[in-house]
């Protein structure tokens, strides 16, 4: 086991890895930008260091200065959660030049993954299924109208390098095609520095699923279940739940099998996720893999009973996948709602600020992932969410009454926040039923209070 892990990241996915550490006995290190001074990771860290100003390439993302805290703190590792060097390759091969643990899987295959051409490939020769497309990337606007001519419209225009929906189009119209093809690639330009694109069929009305993973280094992958992402607006989930309520115990059998397989096909190390699109007739088609721990896994955690940040320590300082992993049981069900410091009555703008008044739910089945307080600054310099809150229920309508119930006692004053959103959502007969997918958020309609 590693003696000290510095942490690449903040808010309450640093507090998160934190506590793993502690119970692992593991002494941490907290990097902070100066902004972030007070923040409750920088508190309950063993050491704190900070690594520059407030704008993320100057601090959470600053390599040089990073490195340089893990050296001067003798840290044998380095945790980057998610987001910020999560999934840099080059990041991790520094870590590695330096004699420093990247906990996660290796810079080749956070290179190979993190191109969704080259990442699709893999997965066919691994025999996971994939959306008809490109079979690489797209040089051309007539070559993505030959390709779009072939498979039939609708398709989708992708950013190889991409994800969050930048760098992404859809096209229903073969006359919109090369406007599309061209907006895509300025767009994957600026946001990824890469203008590859790739194109493939665009599946209507999908649902998200995706399938947790963990490899170690002796060539053991275990599927641990899936997760329901498919309440999010502009392809940012607001909600998610496990298992989905799409899918049975014959489904979970084949998706996991086949994320397994894909995950071997690139000798997978760490924790990650394979993302899948499922239609209405209960295909299955990969997306993308995510190559780091994911916001959500919180809900895994609940209906699986594993402490997946821990594991992921483990099997970065050479542990083996625990044997039982591969008959788990689910254990009911848990959703978990992203509460953001935005302003849904007004577009979700983002509503930085001080927090007057803060207070979180407790009771049975409940669970609280924040490193917010009263008194605490949600700074407008980085992602608006101020924690995760987390049910866990008998069965569906458990959870969800849980959730409802905990929404209620939540207090947070000072700032706007999503959580009303989020209880008109849970209370919508479409979310209730099960029987909803990613265009959900497309077709409600949010009444402020008072309306």
């Amino acid at each position: 086991m590693f003696n000290k892990i510095l942490i690449a990241n903040r808010g309450e996915i640093a507090l998160r890895i934190i506590r793993a550490c502690h119970e692992l006995g593991v002494s941490t290190v907290a990097v902070y930008s100066e902004i972030d001074e007070l923040s409750l990771h920088v508190r309950f860290a063993d050491e704190a260091i900070c690594v520059g100003p407030p704008p993320g390439n100057m601090s959470y993302m600053n390599v040089p200065q990073i490195i340089s805290a893990a050296e001067v703190t003798n840290a044998d590792a380095i945790h980057p959660g998610y987001g910020f060097l999560a999934e840099n390759s080059r990041f991790a091969d520094v870590c590695e030049d330096h004699d420093i643990t990247f906990i996660g899987p290796s810079a080749e295959v956070m290179s190979r993954m993190g191109d969704k051409s080259v990442a699709k490939e893999t997965m066919m020769n691994a025999d996971v299924p994939v959306i008809p497309g490109s079979e690489g990337k797209v040089e051309t606007a007539e070559d993505a109208k030959k390709i779009a001519s072939d498979i039939g419209l609708p398709v989708i225009i992708k950013a190889a390098a991409g994800g969050g929906g930048r760098g992404m189009r859809v096209v229903k119209e073969m006359e919109d095609l090369e406007n599309y093809f061209a907006m895509a690639r300025s767009e994957s330009q600026a946001a990824f520095d890469s203008p590859d694109l790739y194109v493939e069929k665009f599946i209507e009305q999908p649902r998200h699923v995706e399938v947790q993973l963990l490899g170690d280094s002796f060539g053991e992958v275990v599927a641990l279940g899936e997760r329901e992402c498919s309440i999010q607006r502009r392809h940012q989930k607001l909600i998610e739940e496990s298992p989905s309520p799409a899918v049975d115990e014959e489904l979970r059998a084949k998706m996991c099998n086949a994320a397994v397989r894909g995950a071997k096909e690139v000798g997978y190390e760490s924790a990650g996720t394979i993302e899948f699109l499922l239609d209405a007739e209960k295909n299955f088609y990969f997306m993308e893999m995510n190559t780091r721990i994911q916001v959500e896994h919180p809900v895994t955690e609940m209906v699986v009973g594993i402490d997946l940040i821990k594991e992921q320590i483990r099997v970065a300082a050479g542990g083996k996948v625990a044997p039982w992993m591969k008959n788990f049981k689910l254990r009911g069900h848990s959703i978990e709602c992203r509460v953001n410091a935005e302003d849904p009555e007004h577009g979700f703008r983002p509503s930085p600020g001080e927090i007057t008044s803060f207070h979180m739910p407790g009771g049975m089945g409940m669970r609280v992932d924040t490193h917010a307080y009263a008194g605490y600054t949600i700074p407008p310099t980085y992602d608006s969410m101020i924690g995760k809150i987390i049910s866990h229920g008998r069965d569906r309508r458990e959870a969800i009454d849980r959730m409802q119930r905990a929404l209620e006692e939540t207090v947070i004053e000072g700032i706007k926040t999503t959580i009303p959103f989020q209880q008109q959502v849970l209370a919508d007969e479409r979310f209730i039923s099960g029987n909803f997918d990613t265009k959900f958020l497309e077709n409600f309609t949010f009444q402020p209070e008072g309306i």
